[in-house]
């Protein structure tokens, strides 16, 4: 219970009128030695609880220090906007019985009413790692009092290119300060050296990587000819299989905009989210969706993170994406809090061996499914190796009398010298040896 926990009446009073009694296993783990002061790094999926993991210990700290006045005290990172607006949320929900404020600074915002609003001495700051350069370089921030810091989603930062920007903003932070790292994964070297970067002695808390499975979604392949017939299996299966809302995934915005039109004409409810899409009209369009009873939220991997979605039966993959990870925040839009989820991925040929490196990075292998209501000529490879992926065709081996023939014939090709009809060199040079033995040409005349 989270009356357990040790946390502040006012929160519990928050956790209250959200209906939160129970602590997830993430939240359980990680709030007590947040609370302690310990810099944290967890590894803990989407969709365990960890927003609230460290909104809580960073918000019972805020409420007992004594430096109240000072501006801001705590700053989160997020890689993007819709994540970054989704712990916003989160925030002011959980304080909404205290006194503590928080302010969004994000690019697609309006930069000096940003700048204003930090004027208003904010306790938090949630943030991405763009706009809060931005902002700083400008002397519209000042993170010389942070007490505080959370880096949300720290392998996507460093997918998206963020690390040196994560790690400056850090340097701009005191060194004394709290940090919270928490991450989907292990990650790489370039995660490692971020930790290294940004954290002092922290406690290691791996919970549930995202690797170590999703139960509660059911993971199809289907195969498809080519972009026809993955819009043709796209329509149906939205049309006979997801009664609520759907999330369908590209690799680009260009798919994304040609299925938003191909989808409409099928007389579907659809809405459009990447990356050259308008704050404001990214903003409209999650919330439209969110209130649709039944539609169709086609999106880049932009929405991979920080979309929380109640009742989201479907998830398609319309694009394989391009690692496991990816393939991992994708799905795990469905299934979330232990709720069942389906998991669709449409496979082209060329996609297959993509498909089976993503089933052995999550060691596992997903569902195979023919659609006979939209049929086509690819089943999947007749014969595939022990990794999964298609046994290629051998070039037979040449007998030695047939490479022998296309040895003669060849040479029956070259012109040879000195026959009739056959030009010789316009230079007559020959070659002359040194005394050193390297040949040498003599130059005629």
């Amino acid at each position: 219970m989270f009356n357990q926990l040790n946390l502040n009446e006012r929160l519990l009073k928050g956790l209250e009128a959200l209906s939160f009694d129970t602590p997830t296993e993430v939240q359980q783990a990680a709030i007590p030695s947040a609370i302690e002061g310990n810099d944290l790094y967890v590894i803990a999926k989407t969709g365990s609880g960890k927003t609230a993991a460290y909104v809580l210990p960073l918000l019972q700290r805020l409420l007992t220090a004594d430096n109240q006045g000072i501006s801001p005290r705590a700053l989160v990172l997020a890689p993007t906007r819709e994540l970054a607006r989704q712990i916003f949320g989160d925030v002011q929900k959980l304080a909404r019985f205290t006194y503590i404020k928080a302010e969004l600074v994000m690019g697609g915002e309006d930069f000096k009413v940003q700048a204003a609003k930090l004027r208003r001495n904010p306790d938090v700051i949630i943030a991405t790692p763009g706009r809060t350069l931005e902002q700083l370089t400008s002397s519209n921030l000042d993170l010389s009092k942070v007490q505080i810091l959370v880096i949300d989603e720290a392998d996507r930062m460093l997918d998206m290119g963020f690390s040196e920007d994560v790690i400056t903003i850090a340097n701009a932070c005191p060194a004394e300060r709290q940090t919270l790292l928490f991450s989907a994964t292990k990650g790489s070297a370039g995660l490692q050296r971020i930790a290294e970067s940004v954290l002092r002695e922290p406690q290691w808390l791996e919970l549930d990587s995202i690797r170590d499975g999703t139960p509660a979604i059911h993971q199809q392949v289907i195969p498809t000819d080519d972009s026809n017939h993955k819009e043709a299996t796209l329509k149906w299966l939205l049309t006979h299989e997801s009664p609520g809302k759907a999330l369908v995934f590209t690799n680009t915005r260009d798919m994304a905009d040609r299925l938003n039109g191909v989808l409409r004409a099928a007389d579907l409810r659809v809405f459009v989210l990447h990356g050259e899409k308008d704050q404001k009209i990214r903003k409209l369009a999650i919330e439209r969706f969110k209130q649709s009873q039944r539609a169709v939220l086609v999106a880049t991997d932009v929405a991979a993170r920080g979309l929380d979605i109640d009742a989201l039966d479907l998830v398609i993959n319309f694009d394989m994406p391009r690692s496991g990870d990816d393939y991992l925040h994708r799905v795990g839009r469905t299934g979330r809090a232990g709720a069942e989820g389906i998991a669709i991925s449409l496979v082209a040929p060329h996609e297959w061996n993509l498909m089976s490196s993503i089933e052995r990075y999550l060691r596992r292998q997903f569902e195979r499914r023919i659609l006979k209501e939209v049929p086509g000529s690819f089943k999947g490879p007749k014969k595939v190796k022990a990794s999964g992926k298609p046994v290629g065709s051998k070039k037979p081996k040449e007998s030695k009398k047939v490479k022998e023939g296309k040895k003669k014939k060849a040479e029956s090709k070259r012109p040879e010298s000195g026959k009739a009809g056959t030009p010789r060199p316009a230079s007559t040079a020959r070659p002359k040896t040194s005394a050193d033995g390297m040949s040498t040409f003599k130059r005629p005349g």
